[in-house]
This record gives C-alpha cells, sequence and structure tokens, in this order.
C-alpha cells in the first residue's frame, strides 16, 4: 500500500482538474504531500500488523487498518473542499504557474512549439500584374474535387467491371519541365464484382490475383465535355516518359483483402487486349512456398480453406500471398505503430510504391492536455514506410531521428528502421505533410496558440476550422494540398493549408500552412490576419455565392430534368498579399454518375464570379 501511494505521486502530472491538465495547484500543495504522508503512515501499519507475530491479538491489525484507511479518507475529501474554498476564489492567480506548464507541455506533446508565425495583412488586390508573376501558383488551382472525380474514374478508366478505384490520393511530379500537382489513383482488383458465375475458387485464388496501373490526371485541365486529362490512362497504362510504369500489376494495395497463390499451374489474368486475355505469371520477391505438403496442410488449416490441400493447381512452385493490405501488412510488422488512415500511391522509377505515414504516441506526458476521444498527449510523424505494389516489400524509415520513443524502437529492433537519407531520391521528393497529424495540430493548435496564462484562462481567443456546404450539408473544412508561393519565399512549393477562424464566427482569423518540399519539409506557419480587419471566411463566401443572382439561378435551372449540382470544395489560395477564392461546380445526371466539371466560380471577398474557364474567370474578377 505505501509502494503504491508512492506511485501515485505521479499519476498527478498526468490528472485533469478541469481547468489545467497535470499536477495543479491543489496537487502539488496538498495532495502531494497527503500520499507522502500517507505512505509514511501505510508504512507504520505494516510494522504493526509485523508485530502481531509476537504480540498476537487483534489491537494492533485494527489500530493498522484504522490509521491508513482514515487518513485514505482524508485524502478523498479534504482536497476537493480545499480546492472549492481556498483555491477556486482565486484561481487564476494560484493556477498561473500550472496553466503555463500545461501550455509548454501541450505546444511540444502536439509538435506546435514549431510553429512560427507572420502576419498576413490581406491589403493587396488582385491584378493582372500579379496573376502574371504567380502562374505556377494559377495553374496549379484544385479545380477537380476529389470527391466527384473519384465517380467520373469509375466511369471512365475501370473499363472492366472487376477493376476499382478506392479513394482519390494527392501529389506532385515534374512533368515537362512544370511543377505540376497531380490527383491519382490505383486500378484494383475487386474480386466481388466478378459476375456471381465467375467468382469460382480458381479464379479468386489463382487467376484474378491482381488490379493494373493507375489514372492520373493535373487538378486543373477539363476538357470541353468537363471530364479530366488524363496523365496516365488505360490498360496496360500510357503517360509520359516521366511516368513510365514497368510493373503495373498491383499485388498489394487497399482493396487486395483475399489471399492468392502465385506460380503455380494456373496463368493468373493480366489484362484483357482485343478478343484475347493476356496473362502473367507474378515474379516478385513475396510469398510463402507451398512446396511441402506439411506447409499447405497449415495454410489449408489457418484459412480455413481443404482446397488448398487437394487442389492440383498448388505445384512445388507455387507461393501463398497473403496479409496483402497495406496497412494490415505494415500494422502486423510493427504494431506498436499508430499508422494513418491513408497510404497514398507514388510512380518511381518504372515501379508504384505506397507511402504510409506512421506515428509515435503516448498519453503519458506530464502536463500535456489529452486529446479526445483518444486520449492521446504526444504524437510523432517520426516513421514512412514504403511498400512496393508489385512484390509487398516494406521499408521502414526514420522520418523523425530526435523523437525519443521510435529512438527506443529503433534500439529494440535495430534491423527493422532505415534512416530517411537511404530513401531514394526520386522517391524523397513525393513524402509530404500527413494530413492526419495536420488535422490534430490544427485542432489542438485552436485552443493553444494563446500562450499566456490569463489570456488562455479566459479563453479570449479560441479558433476552429471553418465550414463549408457540401450536398446541401455543412460541414467541417478539411486541410487541402496546393502548389503556391508562400509570402516572402522564391518559388512555388507544395503544402498543406488550412484556414481557421474564431470560435463560433464564420470570418478568418489565420491560416496554417505546413511546408513539403527538400530542407523545408515539416515547418509549419501561421499566417495571422489583422484582429481589426473583417477577411471573409469560407461559409460568408459560399453565403455570398448563395445570393449571387446569377449563379443562383444557373443553379436552379441545373437542379431540375433528371440532373443535379455538385458544388465541390471551396479553397481559400492566398497569392502574394491578397485572398483568391475559388470554387468548381459539377454536373451530373441521376441516371449516371458521371460528374462534368461545368462551371468555375472564384471571389476575392468583395465580389463573385462564374465562368467557365480559368483565363474568363480571372479576367472577369
Amino acid at each position: 500500500k505505501s509502494g503504491s501511494y508512492i506511485l501515485q505521486r505521479y499519476e498527478l502530472l498526468t490528472s485533469n482538474n478541469g481547468i489545467v491538465f497535470g499536477a495543479a495547484y491543489t496537487d502539488v500543495h496538498l495532495r502531494l504531500p497527503l500520499l507522502i504522508f500517507l505512505a509514511g503512515v501505510s508504512l507504520i501499519g505494516a510494522v504493526l500488523c509485523a508485530s502481531n507475530v509476537w504480540l498476537a491479538g487483534i489491537r494492533l491489525p485494527v489500530a493498522a487498518v484504522i490509521v491508513v484507511f482514515a487518513v485514505s479518507i482524508v485524502q478523498m475529501i479534504v482536497p476537493s473542499l480545499f480546492q472549492s474554498y481556498w483555491v477556486k476564489p482565486d484561481e487564476l492567480k494560484l493556477e498561473s504557474r500550472y496553466i503555463a506548464r500545461n501550455i509548454e507541455f501541450t505546444r511540444y506533446g502536439f509538435a506546435l512549439d514549431h510553429i512560427t508565425s507572420a502576419p498576413f495583412p490581406a491589403k493587396g488586390k488582385l491584378t493582372p500584374e500579379l496573376i502574371a508573376a504567380n502562374q505556377a501558383t494559377i495553374q496549379n488551382i484544385r479545380w477537380w474535387d476529389p470527391r466527384p472525380l473519384l465517380d467520373t474514374y469509375r466511369q471512365l478508366q475501370e473499363i472492366r467491371l472487376y477493376y476499382d478505384f478506392h479513394d482519390i490520393d494527392v501529389d506532385r511530379y515534374t512533368i515537362d519541365g512544370s511543377y505540376r500537382q497531380v490527383l491519382l489513383s490505383a486500378r484494383e482488383l475487386n474480386q466481388s464484382k466478378l459476375p456471381a458465375d465467375a467468382q469460382t475458387w480458381i479464379n479468386q485464388r489463382f487467376k484474378f490475383t491482381h488490379g493494373n496501373g493507375l489514372a492520373m490526371n493535373p487538378v486543373n485541365r477539363f476538357d470541353e465535355e468537363g471530364l479530366p486529362i488524363f496523365y496516365v490512362k488505360d490498360i496496360p497504362p500510357v503517360g509520359p516518359p516521366e511516368l513510365k510504369i514497368d510493373r503495373p500489376e498491383i499485388y498489394f494495395g487497399e482493396e487486395t483483402l483475399n489471399y492468392v497463390v502465385v506460380g503455380g499451374g494456373t496463368k493468373e489474368f493480366d489484362y484483357a487486349k482485343g478478343q484475347e486475355n493476356v496473362y502473367n505469371v507474378y515474379e516478385g520477391r513475396d510469398g510463402v512456398s507451398l512446396g511441402s505438403l506439411w506447409r499447405r496442410a497449415l495454410f489449408a488449416w489457418s484459412f480455413g480453406d481443404f482446397k488448398l490441400l487437394i487442389s492440383d493447381n498448388v505445384t512445388p512452385a507455387s507461393k501463398i500471398l497473403f496479409r496483402r493490405l497495406i496497412r494490415e501488412r505494415v500494422q502486423r510488422i510493427a504494431p506498436f505503430l499508430r499508422l494513418d488512415r491513408d497510404p497514398y500511391l507514388v510512380v518511381n522509377d518504372g515501379r508504384m510504391i505506397w507511402l504510409q505515414d506512421a506515428y509515435t504516441v503516448s498519453d503519458s506526458l506530464p502536463y500535456s492536455q489529452q486529446r479526445q476521444p483518444d486520449g492521446i498527449n504526444y504524437i510523432r510523424n517520426s516513421v514512412k514506410i514504403a511498400v512496393d505494389a508489385y512484390d509487398g516489400n516494406p521499408i521502414f524509415y526514420i522520418a523523425d531521428p530526435k523523437d525519443p520513443i521510435v529512438q527506443t524502437y529503433q534500439r529494440i529492433f535495430p534491423t527493422l528502421f532505415q534512416p530517411m537519407d537511404s530513401m531514394p531520391a526520386s522517391l524523397r521528393r513525393h513524402i509530404r505533410y500527413p494530413e492526419d497529424l495536420f488535422i490534430i495540430q490544427a485542432g489542438v493548435y485552436g485552443t493553444y496558440h494563446m500562450k499566456d496564462p490569463e489570456v488562455f484562462y479566459n479563453k479570449e481567443d479560441l479558433w476552429s476550422f471553418p465550414k463549408e456546404s457540401h450536398k446541401g450539408q455543412n460541414t467541417f473544412m478539411q486541410p487541402y494540398y496546393t502548389i503556391m508561393r508562400l509570402p516572402g519565399e522564391p518559388r512555388e512549393e507544395f503544402i498543406l493549408m488550412l484556414p481557421m477562424v474564431p470560435n463560433n464566427r464564420d470570418n478568418m482569423i489565420a491560416w496554417l500552412a505546413a511546408r513539403c518540399d527538400g530542407d523545408n519539409y515539416g515547418k509549419v506557419i501561421e499566417f495571422a490576419f489583422s484582429k481589426e480587419k473583417l477577411i471573409y471566411g469560407p461559409a460568408q463566401i459560399e453565403a455570398r455565392i448563395d445570393q449571387d443572382t446569377t449563379i443562383s439561378q444557373q443553379l436552379s435551372l441545373w437542379n431540375q430534368m433528371g440532373s443535379r449540382v455538385i458544388r465541390g470544395n471551396l479553397l481559400v489560395i492566398p497569392i502574394d498579399d491578397t485572398l483568391l477564392y475559388v470554387e468548381p461546380l459539377y454536373l451530373s445526371a441521376e441516371s449516371r454518375q458521371l460528374p462534368e466539371l461545368k462551371r468555375l466560380i472564384a471571389s476575392t471577398g468583395d465580389r463573385v464570379v462564374m465562368a467557365q474557364d480559368v483565363d474568363s474567370l480571372l479576367a472577369a474578377l
């Protein structure tokens, strides 16, 4: 019992009294001395009980119990009374020291102490000269929203009913000498889409084993019909030399749910060509040999599939591929890492590579506020994992060597991790600041950008995520990647950004930018607006769009006769010292999910315009 009380002292550092997370005034000045006193009293009780061996009787044990538990009851009652009648009347003064600790350690726990601040006066105006000086930013405005684009991909590029696009990823490539932001998706095999009579055991385990290639389009280009112009398309994939793919087969991905057997007596279906099918044989390094009857029996038992044991299609040269989902594969190897929800695909040196971000987390950092609902109060994007889509080979790179948690894991598993410098330079150009981490940091920063204990105590300057309209409902805006030139920087770069608004208000107060390129990777900047000037937030611009008579009439007209309008993400694009708001409009028939990009909307806050192409839009603005 005495040892327990000694250890309970450390729990005060991760306790929560509603004002301060961690040891507060009452904890330090009352609970801590009481715990030390209780430890001493418990030792006295232990001595009394031990003495009872020689002085047999009931009195000593009863006295020990009374002494220990009477003081324990005092520990439960007195601190709450002390907090209510001594601390509460002068709370700010007494708790300021501990509030400051909470701010300091929370900012450290979520890496907010590395965020730099810069003013953004937003006093400039959009002019033709400004547009001409920022062409790379203008040409990389994302007019294609990943949500409707996924439906368009499925209509135009699935090509065969058994393929599927799981989601849309965002990345950047240098194509024809230009730095371009692109959207892409892997064309994976979805066995559940095979016709019912084709979903045989042979087809599912031996023939239909892999997806094929990907589709990719620039974020800003569309044809006269409002459809994307592709950089990479079709089967086998066709694209520019920079995006050549030597191994387009996808054996490991986000929809590879089932195990398959390769290298056996049955050739694998690769793709359809005219009236014939093209077949191939897996040549990758992954897979467990099924050369012995014992192994076949073990896998048959493990998967509950007796056919593995008796099928003639399984030969001594056969191998079984399993745990082919990227997240499941990585989690099996390193269950101590928390994985980002969305691995993304990269074309690199003729191969397709999945990049998976991973985090080290803790809920035990003293004084750091725990985030709800998961309770973590420390997080670092310490590991990046590259998984080959063809042979499934995972390589773990340490992205944050200063993180003490990953340093410990590296000592436990010395052969698992590699330094980030060993990642090929061509692949390193595609690493990006993870969206999940940025959302967590931005959410905590909404409160913990306040460094002054008095301001923090009064919650005078709370920030939150802005809202936007999607499918007729207001939702919180998500961070988005874009290529732009940050204020004061000489050239454009790939960043992840998010506007911020005051709590329960719609006007913008700041915007956060996480840099992704080169030596600037990982640097986060807060660009703060003047509090004396109104800067329109996304919800206010959405309202101005709704109130524009020309636009509202067009939307009402389109939302009839079996068609519906889809409003894309409203994006805020800083250009030098001014703000450009943009939103795409898509038109889709209710009977056919093929969204077409029909109109572009832009605003500088004081006026709203709509046009069919970028040049007309900016000229009108």
